[in-house]
């Protein structure tokens, strides 16, 4: 099975619901990419990029999909609140990546834009 997310280097390496094949960290591949060589590596493989970065919601919005965008737009939380509440949102999310090129994750909703 190939992976399906990029994971963004703002978020957590170590998070558990990211810890299986369908996940790949850009610390796994160069932590040193910027915005532009993250975007066209996720749009090349097909990939859903994974981000609390403002710049690709912009991208997703001026350029369009692919590649899609989940955005975690809520402040930082403590490690267990923040695995919480995106285990809790992720069905949401995920049935949304089906139908939107962007979902932008608040802490109390999700928002499908597409």
């Amino acid at each position: 099975m190939s992976a399906k997310y990029l994971i963004d280097a703002n978020l957590p390496y170590f998070f558990s619901l990211w810890n299986s094949p369908d996940f790949i960290h850009v610390r796994d591949i160069d932590d040193s990419w910027d915005d532009d060589k993250i975007w066209n590596y996720a749009k090349e493989q097909g990939l859903t990029i994974i981000t609390k970065d403002a710049d690709f919601s912009l991208k997703v919005l001026l350029r369009g999909a692919p590649p899609k965008v989940v955005h975690i737009r809520f402040g930082n939380l403590k490690m267990r609140d923040f695995h919480d509440k995106i285990s809790g949102l992720w069905g949401k999310i995920e049935a949304g990546i089906m139908q939107s090129n962007l979902i932008n994750v608040y802490f109390d909703r999700v928002e499908m834009i597409k």
